[in-house]
């Protein structure tokens, strides 16, 4: 079984992402601070295929020797999927500066790092699939979402230009863009405004966290070996 690293995969996206990949016959490595009972249920159930790696990607200098230790546990890494990150609500004028360079640090610095240290043994291993988790915030905007939307961006930009660099060595590097996704993160947002975007979907309804999971286990598996570079939304239609 070809092994994967999904960061952030102890709850939501990321652990819809793990338990998919272990589902298709991947081995998932899952990268989090902490287990957590969700993770640690989906580890139990999946017999073996999902492993858990405790680590906090803020910790920039560490991931060198993270990356030489799971290599060290699980051997060569095939698959890498950055999906750990952190949003920042409201007003940009308020956002202290502590606030914005952690977000900065969480969703642009850390999956750049990790990528760079990742993606010597694909290079070196003869090839292997990068998956950044990006969002259609990245292209749309959204009130009070500035400093989030901006990271997001840099993802879509970091995949085009990766892809080209790593692409010779036959490494994929490709963009999933979720929309508003039916899971605690819209929580947030309140019947009304889930009801809202609902109706400017064209599906009038929410994509879930499964349907992201879907589309990346699309791209690490035989279907996605020919794309790199690109940009899947999985939004149930909101930006058509």
């Amino acid at each position: 079984m070809p092994n994967v690293l999904v960061t952030g995969a102890s709850r939501g996206l990321g652990l819809a992402i793990a338990r998919r990949l272990a589902k298709s016959g991947h081995a998932v490595i899952a990268l989090a601070r902490t287990e957590g009972n969700a993770l640690g249920e989906a580890i139990e159930e999946s017999g073996g295929a999902i492993s858990f790696a405790p680590f906090d990607l803020m910790a920039l200098d560490a991931i060198p020797e993270m990356v030489r230790e799971v290599r060290s546990r699980h051997g060569p890494i095939w698959g890498l999927v950055n999906n750990a990150g952190m949003s920042l609500e409201g007003l940009l004028a308020n956002n202290h500066i502590s606030q914005i360079e952690a977000v900065v640090r969480l969703n642009v610095t850390a999956p750049m790092v990790l990528t760079k240290f990742v993606a010597r043994g694909m290079l070196s291993g003869g090839g292997g699939r990068i998956v950044n988790m990006a969002s259609i915030i990245a292209t749309t905007g959204y009130n009070g979402l500035s400093v989030y939307g901006a990271t997001k961006a840099s993802m879509i930009g970091f995949t085009k230009s990766l892809a080209r660099e790593l692409g010779r060595m036959d490494v994929t590097v490709n963009a999933v863009a979720p929309g508003f996704i039916d899971t605690e993160m819209t929580a947030n947002l309140g019947e009304d405004g889930r009801e809202q975007v609902m109706r400017r979907s064209a599906l009038r309804r929410l994509a879930e966290a499964d349907d992201v999971a879907a589309m990346v286990d699309f791209l690490l598996g035989d279907g996605g070996r020919n794309i790199t570079g690109a940009v899947m939304t999985v939004d149930a239609g909101n930006t058509a």
